[in-house]
């Protein structure tokens, strides 16, 4: 059975737009914003884009679709009001992304901006327990996402997401999403066999054996350690080809989401999406980190 590779798709126009757009590079998954990704404001989101959506899945036989959060939500904020004007937009995000059927929606875990990581994890803690109290009885899980560790966003250390797993009530609404180009930049190799073993053990052992619900592919425009966020296409950065041909390959994350967030736009004609998708697909086979 293939990989289940996704990318990234504008939601102009409507969330089935997006679908369509994938389907149509050939993609069996795909992740979208849930609302404009730079406004707090919300539009609504009617009984007829939630039917589109929906329609638009079943018509192509894209599945597992994915949605990430805004990026103005800091739940690490020490700020009261953007703290708790984070928490309402993410429960919005959260009720949305549940409405149109969307099983993840992943989050950067936030900045603790000048407070210091402890005190940053657990006001990210008590913000996800605030959002889970608020959206009862949802199925969507919120994805707390690896970071390249910028400034003074939290998440590029595993233990990061471990304590926060840690430290919510209810842990169990939570899963871990991991970008390729953030855990290299932030410091964990990912080249060798060996260094992708030694890597993955250690994200095991922070958050746990089976937490990790989606994949982000990406290369990396900066070097290992850099704590630079600047994705590249696949093979087209530092990180270069093999890590991916062991992710593809490794049967822990054989069904779950791999989403390209990779640059957009065309080359020699060819949709960029269809390169880096042609790409992946060379290097499923035999090979796997467990060979």
């Amino acid at each position: 059975m293939p990989a289940n590779f996704g990318s990234h798709m504008s939601m102009a126009g409507g969330h089935d737009r997006a679908v369509r757009a994938a389907h149509a590079v050939g993609f069996s998954s795909v992740q979208v914003f849930t609302k404009s990704n730079n406004q707090w404001r919300a539009a609504a989101l009617t009984d007829a884009h939630v039917a589109a959506f929906r329609a638009a899945l079943a018509e192509t036989g894209v599945g597992d679709p994915v949605a990430h959060a805004s990026y103005l939500i800091n739940l690490g904020s020490p700020d009261d009001s953007l703290w708790e004007k984070s928490i309402a937009s993410l429960a919005v995000e959260v009720e949305r992304g549940e409405a149109l059927g969307i099983a993840d929606l992943v989050i950067h875990p936030g900045a603790h901006v000048g407070q210091g990581e402890e005190a940053g994890l657990a006001r990210i803690a008590r913000g996800l327990d605030e959002v889970h109290r608020r959206t009862r009885g949802v199925a969507l899980r919120i994805d707390l996402e690896t970071t390249a560790g910028q400034g003074t966003c939290l998440g590029h250390r595993f233990e990061h997401l471990g304590q926060i797993l840690d430290l919510v009530e209810e842990p169990e609404r939570l899963g871990v999403c991991v970008d390729t180009c953030h855990i290299f930049a932030a410091g964990y190799p990912l080249g060798t066999p060996s260094e992708y073993h030694d890597t993955m053990g250690a994200l095991e052992r922070a958050v746990g054996s089976g937490r990790v619900r989606v994949l982000h592919l990406n290369d990396s425009q900066r070097a290992l350690g850099s704590r630079v966020d600047r994705h590249a296409g696949i093979g087209r950065g530092h990180l270069g080809v093999e890590p991916f041909r062991l992710i593809v390959n490794d049967p822990r994350f054989r069904d779950i989401p791999m989403i390209l967030e990779t640059p957009k736009g065309d080359e020699d004609g060819e949709d960029l999406d269809a390169v880096n998708l042609r790409v992946l697909r060379q290097l499923e086979g035999p090979g796997s980190p467990e060979d």
